[in-house]
């Protein structure tokens, strides 16, 4: 493998562990900001556990893909790189 092949593997993986905190600190600036409207306006129902929740099963999700199920993709590139040789051999012969 290359040096640039690595260095786009590298980026991929930092540009999605990038998006992976990006969509955490939204989440936790949209729902402090749920918190504080649901506190001030309707304290005695604490609605806000229920975007709270759902949202953060997504982001769980979201954080296994990026830190937890990486072998996906390196299994995905594997049988990518395997049908390229099979392409160039065919072409050779």
């Amino acid at each position: 493998m290359e040096n640039r092949e690595l260095y786009e593997k590298a980026e991929k993986r930092v540009e999605a562990k990038l998006g992976f905190y990006i969509h955490l600190v939204v989440y936790i600036l949209v729902n402090a900001l749920l918190i504080i409207i649901n506190m001030r306006f309707s304290p005695e129902y604490s609605w806000f556990i229920w975007p709270l929740i759902g949202w953060g099963i997504g982001l769980l999700f979201h954080a296994m893909r990026v830190f937890a199920f990486t072998g996906e993709q390196a299994y995905k590139e594997k049988m990518i790189e395997k049908e390229m040789k099979k392409d160039a051999s065919k072409k050779r012969q």
